[in-house]
């Protein structure tokens, strides 16, 4: 891992200063009493442009930072933050997080990571690469993926606007078993969405891509087209009668099926038996043929990290093996409270890839779908963690003998997500890469669907 970050890299403080920082926490903590700590120290930068109809809207920098400090009185913790990087502030937020732990009850779960599961190697993940834009240049690029999605059809006849952002951010992580580490990462993205009128009716949708790599971003004309191509397919969307048919989640709207799946399986959602998945370790959550993948090493992914928020060394692993749970996603406090050791995931999951026997195109998921639904679009939050009860609003289009029929719209898909996980069919070859999972399109044998 490199240290020796230089501050011409645009941040406000040079990577050392956010090592001495952290470590003059530990040494407040101690000095102060505290039996143990962990702080957090970064430092944050970007710039987000909005064009719309041609004109500039918005132009936003960002400087960001802030330290956060935990700490330990035995079993008694304490937290505080600050954006004050000054030494009085630094001191007296400690100081808070002192005061906080000595009067909070002890916690026989509470405590820093395991010493010996800390990290002790940190590979090169790639995840620094600073989008060297002007201004001027982020307006035209912008302003290119409007026109763009303009002119895929003469009824698109208004905007939402189109925005290229570019972030960078820094941070240092330590604790007082002696773990310091941190890196740079860098996080651009693309987005344009727009409206299109037919009959006095109006139809929107967006299209966004989003990397490490402003190199690996989409080109400003496919975000454009994409996002022209899928707000002139809606024009005359048609309600349809509730029925019983199978569901295609396309593939932007399928990750947040496994989203489900992964809080279900999350440390706190366990231990308070808010899931609908307690007790699943061992057991069939998926169809066979479905295996889930955390692969934290992958080089420029966007949810890639050598540690966790508690410097445990992150880890490959198979979530789920023939559709059956293997892991769970745990931190310190949550693996204490259920018996079990930490997995790594303080802070979150790690790249988890979504994969079958046999990927199937998106065509060739319509065709085994032959009739039902594909949703393109979910609304609303009819989600009950606890129950598995699965309610939301959706639009997408009818599918007849494999094929798009025509738009719908106002309609509600609902099931339970066991029986929806279960009832996984196909999953999509047409893996996009936006965020933490990595996902195809999923096609659900059967699902409520309410029309009129």
């Amino acid at each position: 891992m490199n240290n020796d970050i230089s501050s011409s890299l645009h941040f406000s403080y040079p990577f050392g200063t956010l090592q001495q920082i952290a470590r003059d926490i530990l040494d407040h903590a101690r000095k102060g009493g505290a039996s143990a700590c962990e702080a957090n120290v970064s430092d944050g930068c970007g710039l987000n442009v909005t064009v719309r109809q041609g004109a500039v809207e918005t132009i936003e920098h960002t400087r960001d930072k802030g330290l956060s400090v935990t700490v330990y009185i035995g079993q008694k913790r304490g937290h505080a933050s600050t954006s004050d990087f000054s030494p009085q502030a630094i001191g007296d937020t400690v100081t808070a997080a002192l005061s906080i732990a000595r009067h909070t009850a002890a916690d026989d779960c509470a405590g820093l990571a395991d010493a010996k599961l800390l990290a002790t190697s940190f590979p090169d993940l790639d995840l620094y690469h600073p989008w060297g834009l002007s201004v001027e240049q982020a307006i035209e690029l912008a302003q290119g993926c409007e026109a763009a999605a303009y002119a895929i059809d003469k009824r698109i006849s208004n905007s939402e606007g189109a925005t290229v952002s570019m972030n960078t951010s820094q941070f240092v992580y330590a604790n007082s078993h002696g773990f310091i580490a941190g890196y740079p990462l860098s996080r651009h993205s693309m987005s344009c969405a727009v409206i299109a009128t037919e009959h006095d009716a109006m139809q929107r949708d967006y299209w966004y891509t989003v990397a490490r790599d402003a190199a690996d971003l989409e080109s400003i004309h496919d975000v454009g087209k994409k996002a022209g191509k899928r707000t002139v397919a809606r024009l005359g969307a048609k309600k349809i009668a509730t029925c019983e048919v199978p569901v295609l989640f396309e593939a932007p709207v399928a990750s947040s099926l496994i989203g489900h799946f992964t809080q279900a399986v999350s440390g706190a959602s366990l231990y308070r038996k808010s899931s609908f998945l307690l007790d699943s370790l061992g057991r069939q959550v998926f169809s066979p043929d479905i295996r889930i993948r955390e692969i934290p090493h992958i080089k420029k992914g966007l949810a890639s990290c050598a540690f966790d928020d508690e410097g445990v060394a992150t880890q490959e692993r198979n979530v789920v093996e023939n559709g059956m749970v293997q892991g769970y996603f745990l931190g310190s406090y949550s693996a204490r409270k259920l018996g079990l050791q930490t997995t790594g995931n303080a802070g979150g999951n790690h790249n988890l890839i979504v994969e079958n026997t046999a990927p199937l195109s998106f065509p060739d998921l319509l065709k085994k779908m032959n009739k039902g639904l594909l949703v393109t679009e979910l609304l609303g939050q009819g989600v009950n963690g606890v129950t598995g009860d699965y309610s939301r609003g959706a639009t997408g289009f009818w599918v007849e003998n494999g094929e798009l029929s025509y738009p719908v719209e106002e309609i509600t898909i609902a099931g339970n997500l066991k029986e929806m996980l279960r009832g996984i069919i196909g999953v999509g070859s047409d893996r996009i890469v936006r965020g933490s999972k990595r996902c195809g399109s999923l096609l659900i044998e059967r699902m409520t669907v309410a029309g009129h």
